[in-house]
C-alpha cells in the first residue's frame, strides 16, 4: 500500500533555505540546471528559473525569495513593464534594476499591461465594494412613496394569504367534526 505525502509538506521541505544556499552555492561555482536538479532534487524547469533569477539579482535577494510577500507601487510596477517592452532592456535587466527576484512577476505585469494598459497595474482595491451611488444618494419623495406602496401591498397579500389559510383550515376541521 502506497503513503501518500501531502504535496504542501512535500513542496516546503525541498525548497526551504538550506536548499536554497546549496543552489546559490552551485549557482556561484557555474554548475548548470540538470547538475542542480539532480544534487537537490529539484526539476530543471525550477533549477533553471532559480539560475535565471540568482543571476539577475544575486544571491541575498535569490535567498529571501519565497520568505515575505513583497508589493511594489504603481510606479516601479509601471518603470519595470515600460524598461522591458519600450526600454530595450532585457528581464534580467529589470529584475536587476528593480529588485524584482521572480520572472513570474515580470510576466504577469508585462501580460497585464499589454492587455490592459497602465491602468491594469494599478493596486485593485481589497474588499466588497462600496454601495452603487445610485442606493447612497437621498430618495425622492415620489421614490420613499412607491417604496411604501410595495412594501403595504407585500404586508397586505401576506395577511390576505394568512387569512385564506385559517379560514380553509377551520372548513376541513368542521368537516371532520360532522358526522
Amino acid at each position: 500500500m502506497k503513503v501518500r505525502v501531502p504535496e504542501v509538506q512535500f513542496f516546503m521541505e525541498r525548497h526551504d533555505l538550506e536548499t536554497r544556499q546549496k543552489a546559490a552555492d552551485m549557482i556561484s561555482s557555474g554548475h548548470g540546471r540538470m547538475t542542480i536538479a539532480s544534487a537537490l532534487a529539484i526539476s530543471p524547469g525550477i533549477a533553471e528559473k532559480w539560475i535565471y533569477s540568482f543571476k539577475a539579482v544575486g544571491r541575498e535577494a535569490f535567498l529571501e525569495m519565497g520568505s515575505r510577500h513583497r508589493k511594489y507601487d504603481y510606479e516601479t510596477k509601471l518603470a519595470a513593464v515600460l524598461g522591458f517592452t519600450e526600454g530595450g532592456m532585457t528581464r534580467q535587466e529589470v529584475m536587476a534594476k528593480y529588485g524584482i527576484p521572480g520572472l513570474t512577476t515580470l510576466k504577469t505585469w508585462v501580460g497585464r499591461y499589454r492587455s490592459g494598459g497602465p491602468e491594469a497595474l494599478r493596486p485593485k482595491p481589497k474588499g466588497r465594494p462600496p454601495k452603487a451611488a445610485a442606493e447612497a444618494q437621498p430618495m425622492t419623495r415620489e421614490q420613499d412613496l412607491e417604496r411604501r406602496i410595495h412594501k403595504l401591498e407585500a404586508e397586505n397579500a401576506y395577511l390576505k394569504k394568512s387569512i385564506a389559510l385559517k379560514a380553509e383550515k377551520r372548513s376541513r376541521t368542521a368537516r371532520r367534526q360532522q358526522p
